[in-house]
């Protein structure tokens, strides 16, 4: 079951309920008997694991062949409509 928090609007009063998901939400400050409203917090996000960086996407053989063909299209064509 999880634990939310809650505040008053009276007197801010802090305090946590552990509640099942479908149960009402607590409505009365047990400090005052002022109105309580459930506290919402932004959720963390944490990225882990290998893939978040380009360097984690490439093989290690990708890397070396980038690395020893010259840049642009890789080998020169030959201009066409030019004749031999």
């Amino acid at each position: 079951m999880p634990i939310y928090e809650y505040e008053c609007d009276a007197c801010h009063f802090h305090f946590e309920r552990r509640q099942r998901f479908d149960e009402e939400p607590i409505v009365m400050c047990p400090e005052c008997q002022g109105k309580a409203r459930r506290v919402i917090h932004s959720v963390p996000v944490i990225f882990k694991g290998s893939g978040f960086y380009t360097t984690d996407n490439r093989k290690r053989n990708a890397i070396e062949k980038a690395e020893e063909e010259p840049s642009g299209k890789g080998k020169e064509e030959e201009p066409s409509g030019k004749g031999k």
